[in-house]
């Protein structure tokens, strides 16, 4: 069965004529063949545009694209369809909440399936009978022309939810890993990479939504078949063309290196195939799967790697306290796993969608009302055209491929991060993309030196973890392996971010041969990691910006760490400190009692008036004891005759090193006077994870509470946008952005093609 198109229109043969060719039709008539060619039905048992029994006021018509019946006798005989379609143009990306409108109806109609498509996507869900469910559950297929005709083999496919757990997807994926163990004898961490090399191929398949639905043995199978009928003997062989295929779709992510093969053998790579093909890895919802995932990779690294990842329920406190906002750039410069990342995203990508629903649930209100009860059928059809209309133009805003949508901005603007070990940078990569997207910010770097957008005064919110207890060797030079040398992204970063780019690149090729540490002006005070990581995410941050990090408690209190104190509230004021158990971090591989600290950056205003108090503060300080000290100095420099002893000079030394401490004490006194503000301190017993991992009671929900309350009665920072709202004028639709502070109303804006 092939589609007809020619003048504009095309042929729809459940009608018998020819219509106009829009979009969702051409959706429509491609899913119909597909229903013909790969499921077997015939177009007598199917029907394009049944009205369906509509008890519920302000849902518009319900009109079912596609229905497919047992047979014909039941079409005729106006019986249920067994499953009901609901088609959306090829350019939109379907979600959630449009699901609903389209469940309805087959839930009306009496269907067991409902299935909703823009030929790259589609997703098949159950239909619970009775009454509509607040989720809906997504199953593997539906029947083919031959099972649907057998109940028993119906309510098998219905059995077949894809709403599994976390934990058995997490199991799942353990099994597959200890497929790879026993066959190939790789280590946990090969033997995890091998798996991702896997997850990988399945995505890119199951994204290009061919007509098997999921990249399942079979489908595998029945490719390699083809591909060897043509496979020259020096060609690779199918299993690894498929990774050749996928390194080129990921090239711009850096992956995967160009040499990389899979390094197991081809009836592992099918048993894991096989393990994994209930499941359809490009429609999952992102919270199962990028938990899942979590999930796996805590029970594969920790120990190890446990340092790697920082406790969820610690990431989640971090970034309820720091509140990110829509348009505020983030970056974690050790993000290990990307768990911060990953929360931020999340938390931003929330307030988005909600904002996105309740302008549907606007346009509903504003047009299905009494008046359109009155309507005729076509006059109701035209306001349901203008409805179906307005909502695709707003998920236009969910897109992550429109240039323009407030999703795609989030996604590849405004997160950042870097991991040194190229293991970890690999899995924040993919970790984001299980979790909905936001990788293409993640690179395999130095978390202290400069790459693409992650350089100073960038960032409005860091949110880190750095590695405790290591030092950076005086020793460890800048080096030409250092310099980032792709012209060709080079070009691209420089468009992207302009001057600040080229200033960027300087801090490594202006310093090759010079020790790393030399960067850093708290490299002559200490050079411990976390030390030299504070300074870091402090440069890197935007004046006024936020940040929250995880350090040992040592640093609040170690005596030889005051100067790094001193350092600090020289940029910025700290807004919140939290002392949390040892135990949280235990279930981690973590030895060392952690707090938590949240700074912001100051503002120009800021950093002037602390200067401002500092030069006053070391004038009278100094002048207090300038006759003492000038005194003392005259005393040591004394040559000749009326030299002092050498026992007197050292008397004297010390009394000048005190006078010098004292003075030190003093100014910082005077300028703690001057530049006064309350820093809230708190300590948790309990924060939801005990030594082995199980949950417990979590007080930094509370905490996190109360600490909003206490930010907003004080102004710690002004949010950029309070929120956005969306106008219909002419059945089009605008977005309107609300300045916080001023309430203003910027310019109308079309977000969608």
């Amino acid at each position: 069965m092939e589609i007809q198109i020619k003048d504009n229109k095309i042929f729809a043969p459940l009608k018998d004529k020819w219509l106009v060719l829009k979009p969702e039709e051409k959706v429509r008539q491609e899913y119909i063949a597909r229903l013909v060619k790969s499921y077997g039905y015939e177009l007598n048992q199917m029907e394009q545009e049944i009205k369906v029994n509509n008890s519920q006021r302000g849902q518009g018509r319900a009109m079912a694209d596609i229905a497919i019946f047992k047979n014909e006798k039941d079409k005729l005989e106006r019986k249920s369809p067994v499953i009901v379609v609901e088609c959306k143009a090829e350019h939109i990306t379907i979600h959630e909440e449009d699901y609903f409108q389209g469940y309805n109806y087959a839930s009306w109609a009496g269907a067991d399936f409902f299935v909703t498509t823009n030929q790259k996507e589609t997703r098949i869900f159950k239909v619970v009978k009775g009454h509509i469910p607040k989720s809906l559950e997504e199953i593997v297929n539906i029947p083919t022309a031959d099972e649907i005709k057998d109940d028993k083999k119906i309510n098998a496919l219905l059995k077949q939810t894809k709403a599994f757990t976390r934990d058995e997807f997490s199991k799942l994926l353990f099994k597959c890993h200890n497929i790879i163990r026993n066959n190939d004898k790789l280590s946990p961490e090969a033997a995890f990479d091998e798996i991702s090399k896997i997850l990988f191929i399945k995505i890119r398949y199951e994204r290009s939504n061919s007509e098997g639905q999921i990249f399942s043995l079979e489908e595998f199978k029945k490719a390699k078949k083809y591909d060897d009928l043509y496979r020259a003997e020096s060609d690779l062989p199918f299993y690894q063309k498929l990774f050749e295929l996928t390194k080129k779709d990921f090239k711009d992510d850096d992956l995967f290196e160009d040499s990389e093969i899979i390094r197991i053998r081809e009836n592992s790579f099918e048993a894991i195939v096989k393990e994994l093909e209930i499941y359809n890895l490009s429609t999952t919802s992102d919270d199962v799967k990028g938990i899942a995932f979590e999930q796996f990779l805590g029970r594969t690294f920790r120990g190890e790697l446990g340092q790697f990842f920082t406790p969820r329920t610690v990431v989640d406190f971090m970034v309820d306290v720091l509140d990110p906002q829509e348009g505020e750039v983030i970056c974690d410069p050790c993000c290990g796993s990307g768990g911060f990342l990953i929360k931020a995203f999340e938390y931003v990508r929330a307030k988005i969608e909600e904002e996105i629903q309740e302008a549907k649930e606007n346009i509903k209100a504003q047009f299905y009302n009494a008046e359109y009860e009155k309507m005729s059928e076509a006059k109701k059809a035209e306001v349901d055209e203008t409805v179906n209309d307005l909502f695709t133009k707003l998920n236009a805003e969910l897109d992550i491929n429109n240039d323009k949508s407030r999703l795609r901005v989030l996604s590849y603007d405004c997160i950042f991060g870097t991991d040194a070990n190229p293991r970890m940078s690999r899995t924040a990569k993919m970790n984001m993309i299980m979790h909905g997207d936001g990788h293409g910010g993640v690179h395999h770097n130095d978390g202290l030196l400069n790459v693409n957008g992650i350089f100073e005064n960038r960032f409005d919110i860091i949110l880190t973890n750095p590695p405790f207890g290591a030092r950076v060797e005086k020793s460890l030079k800048i080096t030409e392996a250092d310099k980032y040398t792709d012209t060709a992204r080079i070009l691209k970063y420089r468009e992207r971010y302009g001057k600040a780019y080229d200033e960027a690149l300087k801090q490594v090729n202006n310093n090759i041969g010079k020790s790393l540490i030399s960067l850093y002006k708290t490299g002559a005070m200490s050079t411990l990691t976390e030390v030299l990581f504070i300074e870091r995410c402090l440069n890197l941050l935007k004046p006024g910006g936020r940040m929250g990090i995880v350090l040992p408690e040592g640093v609040l209190n170690n005596t030889n760490l005051q100067k790094i104190r001193d350092f600090v509230e020289s940029q910025a004021k700290i807004v919140l400190i939290t002392s949390i158990p040892q135990d949280v971090f235990i279930a981690s591989g973590a030895t060392v009692k952690p707090s938590l600290l949240f700074f912001k950056k100051f503002t120009d205003e800021e950093a002037k008036h602390y200067k401002t108090i500092k030069a006053k503060a070391e004038k009278k300080v100094k002048a207090k004891y300038d006759q003492q000290t000038a005194e003392m100095s005259e005393k040591l420099s004394t040559k000749g005759k009326e030299a002092v002893s050498a026992e007197d000079k050292k008397k004297l030394r010390a009394e000048l090193k005190q006078i010098e401490e004292k003075i030190s004490a003093d100014i910082k006194a005077e300028i703690k006077e001057g530049f006064n503000y309350e820093i809230p301190i708190a300590e948790v017993e309990k924060a939801g994870i005990s030594t082995t991992g199980s949950k417990i009671e979590n007080e930094l929900e509370p905490l996190a509470e109360e600490f909003k309350k206490y930010r907003e009665q004080n102004h710690l920072w002004e949010n950029k946008f309070r929120e956005v709202k969306y106008e219909v004028i002419e059945d089009n639709i605008y977005r309107l952005p609300i300045a916080e502070k001023s309430g203003e109303v910027s310019e109308p804006e079309i977000f969608y093609n």
